[in-house]
């Protein structure tokens, strides 16, 4: 009895080690420069969100792919997504509006957000939100007009900050 408990504790052991290691090949294959578009599409059904997580991130991944990753469950993949520059307006746009804080953070903060999302984010709810974009270089005269006039003394004022850089940039 306690041979075939052993037996069966080794082979449960096993079969978790065998599939470590192929989560492991998935990340590593999904973060490759050469894996092909239809291999990442794969992947991207991956049960593992570290490896969606990786393609999220690839440079090489497709924007149509990084717009269903968009929308993946998992936070750190979206936030992969929003910080690949193959990513399209579009996706950026669904992750202005993202429920978890963590992914608008990263939107607001990324130097290469379209002034769409910016605009989205300059209306959000959160404080700390409309502050990264406040602080963003790349938020227009339009948004940091808007922000100027935030309730917020630390968001009004990064704003008026970001309209003198504006115009020192345009003397």
């Amino acid at each position: 009895m306690q041979r075939i408990i052993v037996i069966g504790l080794l082979s449960t052991l096993l079969c978790l080690t065998v599939n470590a290691a192929d989560f492991d090949a998935d990340r590593r294959e999904a973060g490759h420069p050469m894996t092909s578009a239809a291999r990442l599409g794969q992947l991207a059904k991956s049960q593992d969100w570290q490896v969606r997580q990786v393609i999220a991130r690839n440079r090489r991944t497709a924007p149509d792919l990084l717009q269903q990753l968009a929308n993946d469950p998992h936070p750190q993949v979206r936030i992969g997504v929003a910080t690949n520059l193959q990513t399209a307006e579009k996706s950026f746009i669904l992750l202005a509006k993202d429920g978890d804080i963590s992914v608008r953070s990263v939107v607001a903060r990324f130097e290469y957000v379209p002034v769409s999302a910016l605009q989205i984010l300059a209306r959000d709810t959160q404080a700390a939100i409309r502050l990264e974009v406040a602080l963003n270089l790349n938020a227009t005269r339009e948004i940091l007009q808007l922000l100027v006039r935030d309730a917020h003394q630390e968001i009004s004022a990064a704003a008026l900050q970001g309209l003198e850089r504006l115009k020192e940039n345009n003397q």
